[in-house]
């Protein structure tokens, strides 16, 4: 029990350090988060960041991913 547990940790623990460097580098490419439907409002004490057009892509990219690898499994 113990170990089945762990074992969930440490997955979990892999898949976060994995998200992390995806969303690492995706924070060095130049387009990400600047595309045409990303709402940005900067005022003096306030800024408001929605990344719309950015998430609908992340989105259909990761589901045809998903489903490419579901389809491998088969």
């Amino acid at each position: 029990m113990l170990q089945d547990f762990g074992r969930i940790i440490i997955t979990f623990g892999v898949i976060m350090i994995v998200v992390g460097a995806i969303l690492w580098f995706l924070g060095k490419l130049p387009f990400v988060g600047k595309l045409p439907g990303d709402i940005v409002v900067k005022r003096e004490n306030f800024s408001f960041y929605a990344p719309i057009a950015t998430g609908i892509i992340i989105s259909i990219v990761l589901s045809i991913v998903l489903t490419i690898i579901s389809n491998l499994k088969r």
